[in-house]
């Protein structure tokens, strides 16, 4: 592998304008074909294997005009100073219902005052507005339309607010959050460093990579039927490690040009070696991505599939263009400068276990890593006891999806929400579809009231519609509202007892969907398959990181603590959103359950980043040890060439997932933090802390192989001791570990 990368990196640094070239050309042909390629579909919620999905497929069968995915609005009127009964407020609110009624691509609108659609005291009524066309196909001018409705019907008085997938979404800030972090991720590599060439390129070819693969996605959209949401998950990783690539890359070039390498054999040997990492941290990251059609929702395996090409595409890029672009710069990239001062202090580092000889005083990489090293077991058990406390609040993980009870109450959604739970309870914001259908040769107008009979009776049920029947009268459609709201727990128990064989009867099958019957479905699914997913991702991870380390302790210790920094992740996600700890300094409104995707989320994205600072640390290290065979100082070594890149990586990471958290949204406010924290565990805990502890531990276990599976174990060589090219008279051989380090260990 390294032997490969090497001379890949020599052959793109030689010919760098053509290598140059023909990315610029990539991007633009790719611009091209997007620019003439046909729109996404809207997007498919389509949840196989759920009752819900299996509903919505008998509804669109038997019912034909109902649309499982059509855009929806409710608009409540309230009077607080007297009853919309009134003549007046009763005029505002039909003239209202008659505008909603003439809106472009709307299909049908109740009018309260005829569906006895108004709350007991006569303050409250509601006016469900039902469109022709999906949320997707929903055009601006319908959704202006009906806000200048409701705008209209305040200036008579009322109090009006509307709810629904229907309502336009209060500006957010476009890409503040992505430009924020760009920002940031700037001034960290400028930091880094030290000059605007070689900070500007992990930048370049971030943008470079996105631009490409945002373009291809868009090329497929429309024959592979992807969804308008498939390029989200794309464009965020493919920027988060298409700049550690680089940067890894980058930096590793530098410290070669400080040995004395010419530039050309830098560049190949920082392909060869640090390239080798990227390759192999590239394919966990894939791993992780590809395995999410594991969960069984269409949605997500084309987001983390659109994903993982994206990764693949930043290691190339990696790879071949970053070595031309150093090329192409030039001098204008210096080599990396000398870490500290000259000084004498034989006394203090005699007691670090240092030699009194004049050099170089250790940077602060290196002071830290002999601290951990020289107390491992205190540092292991301090570290991993503050994880294992952050983590216990995951015990009580509730998952579900959040709605309009968890917007801010300065939406319109939500204040729609509070008029209807207070005029008609909390349960007319869920309510449940009931689709009944007879068996074979079975009466289904009996089995229908016979079952609305059954559903009105049972405990937490509000009121129940009378059946409405098809063409062909074989199937049924009651609406059952709950006493419940639809996030609780008591609604999820009334979904799972409505779907038991107690309701249905002996002559008639009972299907439940609506969108909280959905959102528990899809909450059930992704819980049930997140141990799955997790041992999938894991053990292939486990099994490359023993060809790539030749250790069994090494992958393990990686696979453990990211599971601690996950489990850690989690227990803040439900600490602050769940419980509502520190929740006015985060912005949460309304603390619930914890949005369902989060944990799988989590993994995906998090396992990748985790495995990238543990290839990039653990190789130093063991390219270290396999120059000298000393265990501590292969860990010192390792670490102090690779923590600073690490910690830049990381930050710019959480700045950009942090970014995420002014979202007024509670589930991207949600996937912000999870991230942030999660990265945040992970590389300062467990890769910076607790993995040089282990190792050190380990000694020179660590490092080894069982003989019976070293025979079957390939030789990747990520380290590059096979590199035999020659450098400057004098240097060592490319390929060689070079100490950076003055000082030795006794």
């Amino acid at each position: 592998m390294a032997a490969f990368l090497y001379k890949t990196g020599k052959f793109s640094f030689r010919w760098r304008w053509w290598v140059t070239v023909l990315w610029a050309g990539l991007l633009v042909a790719a611009g091209v074909l997007a620019a003439r390629a046909d729109a996404a579909p809207p997007n498919d919620f389509a949840m196989p294997g759920t009752e819900a999905q299996q509903a919505y497929d008998l509804l669109e069968e038997r019912f034909p005009e109902v649309k499982a995915d059509g855009a929806t609005a409710r608009v409540v009127f309230r009077s607080d100073d007297g009853k919309v009964t009134a003549p007046d407020r009763k005029r505002a609110v039909e003239d209202a219902v008659r505008a909603l009624g003439e809106a472009p691509q709307v299909e049908r609108v109740t009018d309260p005052f005829r569906t006895g659609s108004v709350s007991e005291d006569g303050t409250t009524a509601y006016a469900q507005v039902s469109y022709g066309v999906t949320v997707g196909e929903l055009a601006d001018t319908s959704r202006e339309a009906l806000t200048d409705t409701v705008e209209e019907a305040r200036a008579r008085g009322l109090t009006v607010e509307a709810g629904g997938n229907a309502v336009s979404e209060a500006p957010t800030g476009g890409h503040s959050s992505e430009a924020v972090g760009l920002a940031v991720a700037a001034l960290v590599l400028v930091i880094t460093f030290g000059a605007l060439i070689a900070a500007g390129l992990p930048l370049l070819t971030a943008l470079l990579g996105v631009g490409v693969a945002t373009c291809v996605i868009k090329v497929l959209a429309a024959p592979l039927e992807l969804g308008g949401t498939t390029p989200v998950l794309a464009s965020m990783l493919g920027l988060a490690v298409g700049i550690d690539y680089a940067l890894f890359v980058v930096s590793r070039y530098r410290d070669e040009l400080a040995h004395g390498r010419s530039r050309e054999d830098a560049a190949a040997h920082a392909v060869g070696t640090a390239g080798s990492a990227v390759v192999f941290a590239g394919l966990t990251v894939v791993i992780a991505l590809a395995a999410l059609p594991v969960v069984g929702i269409p949605a997500l395996s084309q987001m983390g599939l659109a994903a993982a090409g994206t990764v693949a595409l930043a290691v190339l890029i990696a790879v071949t263009l970053i070595p031309a672009l150093l090329g192409i710069a030039g001098k204008r990239v210096r080599p990396a400068r000398a870490r500290g001062s000259r000084v004498r202090d034989g006394k203090r580092r005699a007691r670090e276990g240092v030699s009194a000889t004049v050099g170089p005083r250790p940077g602060v990489s290196a002071r830290w890593a002999w601290f951990v090293t020289r107390r491992p077991l205190a540092v292991l058990l301090v570290g991993g006891a503050a994880l294992i406390a952050v983590a216990v609040p995951a015990a009580s993980l509730e998952l579900g999806l959040p709605g309009d009870e968890s917007k801010p109450t300065s939406t319109t959604q939500r204040r729609a929400y509070d008029l209807l739970a207070d005029g008609f309870g909390p349960g007319l914001n869920g309510p449940l579809t009931a689709v009944v259908r007879a068996d074979d040769g079975g009466d289904a107008q009996a089995a229908a009231h016979d079952a609305a009979t059954r559903i009105r009776a049972t405990d937490g049920v509000a009121t129940v519609s009378p059946p409405r029947f098809n063409d062909s009268k074989d199937t049924a459609v009651l609406t059952v509202v709950p006493t419940t709201a639809p996030g609780s727990e008591e609604t999820t128990d009334l979904v799972h007892t409505l779907r038991g064989p107690e309701v249905a009867g002996e002559d008639a099958e009972v299907l439940i969907a609506g969108t909280t019957a959905m959102n528990i479905d899809v909450s059930q699914k992704l819980a049930e398959a997140l141990v799955p997913y997790v041992a999938l991702v894991v053990g292939l991870a486990f099994l490359l990181l023993i060809a790539v380390f030749r250790s069994i302790l090494v992958p393990l210790k990686a696979a453990l603590g990211f599971l601690l920094s996950i489990a850690a992740g989690l227990g803040a996600v439900v600490a602050v959103f769940q419980w509502g700890w520190l929740g006015a300094l985060f912005g949460v409104a309304v603390p619930g359950p914890v949005m369902s995707i989060m944990p799988i989320f989590m993994v995906g994205v998090v396992f990748g980043l985790a495995m990238d600072y543990e290839v990039f640390l653990v190789t130093r290290m063991r390219e270290a040890y396999l120059e000298d065979r000393q265990p501590v100082r292969a860990v010192v070594n390792g670490f102090e060439h690779s923590a600073r890149v690490v910690t830049a990586a990381a930050m710019i990471m959480i700045a950009v997932f942090a970014g995420f958290m002014g979202s007024d949204e509670q589930m991207v406010k949600t996937i912000g933090f999870g991230l942030a924290i999660a990265v945040l565990f992970d590389a300062f805990v467990v890769r910076m802390t607790l993995v040089p502890a282990v190792l050190a531990l380990l000694g020179h276990r660590a490092w080894r192989l069982p003989r019976w599976l070293d025979r079957w174990v390939p030789h990747v060589d990520v380290e590059g001791q096979g590199l035999h090219a020659p450098a400057r008279p004098g240097a060592a051989p490319a390929g060689t570990v070079v100490p950076a380090e003055p000082y030795e260990v006794r």
